[in-house]
């Protein structure tokens, strides 16, 4: 696909697959990066590939502030210091003067602030990868890592109107009017409706948990985790860890969660006496999961009840959604939590109806302490 969506919860690889792509395509990359690997068999399209395009490579997962000026300057500041990592287009033979103007100011600053206009930030995606495209002779290939969270960060803080506004317009620049452009990958934790902020995108691929393709590229399958074991010869942790950490569902492919997989095992090659904890509760967010409890009727915590006792409980998913639909229901609350990894699905499907559980132990122990615990603040 032209341009490429991957939605999956927090800590799963995202970043980590996003950085090995540039590290392969971008031009001057080591090659000796991939000596080894499973890719480097392939040699016509290393060949073709490796080390062959521009890459402009955003995250935007600290674009966040209490006020849409703070939100703004952060991407502002995002993109010029990305700029300034092509230092080579403001004296490039293959640029004119007005060309190496519009560089320059992408990275001008007055009193140590960058200082980009409205019209300027809205197209400045677009606008760099253009001018790469000329000084290199090769279409751009644009990387934005963890594309929802100005979303998020605008609609916790009061201005997302305005931040949609921002996002729809430079994406809609980069990613559907560009000439420039090679091909462009996305990641998220949230399927943001298309209609907020991907308007008229054509050749748009959305690859979601429930999408079978690369259902194993983001966390660990049983034989990872079997061969990770074994490097440290701790083969007899297997069953545990596959208790608390296994579980999810990608595709047609059950995964571990990869950030909990590791420090579980960094903690117990040190320590054989440790216990396995609950890690990536500590890296996510936990807003989604706080306005659930608060929004939760009897009905709704009886079904909490039944998930922490192993049961599953079916609910109509909606796979795309907008932040400010979230609140509107229980429903759309219950897709979000399903989105985000507190959840996962089993069986097949009926429609849009999901038989719904828990993951595994260490989501049940999320669920134990902190829904019981905003219960108990509820109620008091």
């Amino acid at each position: 696909g032209k341009v490429n969506l991957f939605t999956r919860p927090r800590r799963f690889g995202k970043t980590l697959n996003m950085s090995m792509l540039r590290y392969f395509f971008e031009i001057g990359t080591d090659p000796a990066l991939f000596d080894g690997l499973y890719i480097a068999r392939n040699q016509k399209l290393c060949k073709e590939h490796m080390g062959k395009y521009p890459v402009l490579f955003l995250s935007l997962k600290n674009v966040e502030g209490l006020t849409f000026e703070e939100a703004r300057y952060r991407l502002m500041e995002l993109i010029a210091r990305e700029a300034r990592r092509f230092s080579c287009l403001s004296d490039s033979e293959k640029l004119t003067e007005a060309d190496k103007d519009s560089y320059r100011a992408l990275t001008a600053q007055r009193d140590g602030r960058y200082v980009m206009d409205g019209m300027l930030l809205a197209s400045s995606i677009q606008t760099l990868s253009q001018l790469l495209y000329q000084h290199y002779g090769q279409r751009t290939i644009i990387l934005i890592d963890e594309y929802d969270v100005p979303l998020d960060k605008a609609f916790q803080h009061g201005y997302y109107r305005e931040m949609v506004a921002l996002i729809r317009a430079m994406f809609g620049r980069a990613l559907k009017t560009n000439e420039a452009l090679a091909f462009a990958v996305l990641t998220g934790c949230l399927r943001v409706s298309k209609e907020s902020i991907f308007t008229g995108l054509n050749n748009f691929k959305i690859l979601s948990i429930t999408d079978s393709r690369f259902d194993e590229q983001f966390g660990f399958t049983d034989k990872e985790v079997q061969k990770l074991l074994a490097d440290y010869n701790l083969e007899a942790r297997f069953s545990e860890t596959k208790e608390w950490y296994d579980g999810y569902r990608f595709g047609n492919v059950d995964v571990y969660c990869p950030w909990d997989v590791i420090n579980h095992i960094d903690r117990i090659k040190d320590d054989p006496n440790a216990r396995p904890e609950a890690y990536w509760i500590n890296t996510s967010g936990n807003d989604l999961v706080k306005r659930f409890v608060n929004r939760a009727d009897k009905t709704t915590r009886d079904e909490m009840e039944r998930l922490i006792a192993g049961e599953s409980v079916e609910k109509e998913i909606r796979l795309e959604l907008t932040y400010d639909e979230i609140d509107q229901s229980i429903d759309n609350l219950w897709s979000a939590l399903f989105l985000i990894g507190y959840l996962t699905w089993v069986g097949k499907p009926v429609n849009s109806v999901y038989r719904l559980a828990l993951p595994n132990r260490a989501v049940r122990e999320i669920y134990i302490t902190r829904i019981q615990e905003w219960s108990k603040e509820k109620e008091g």
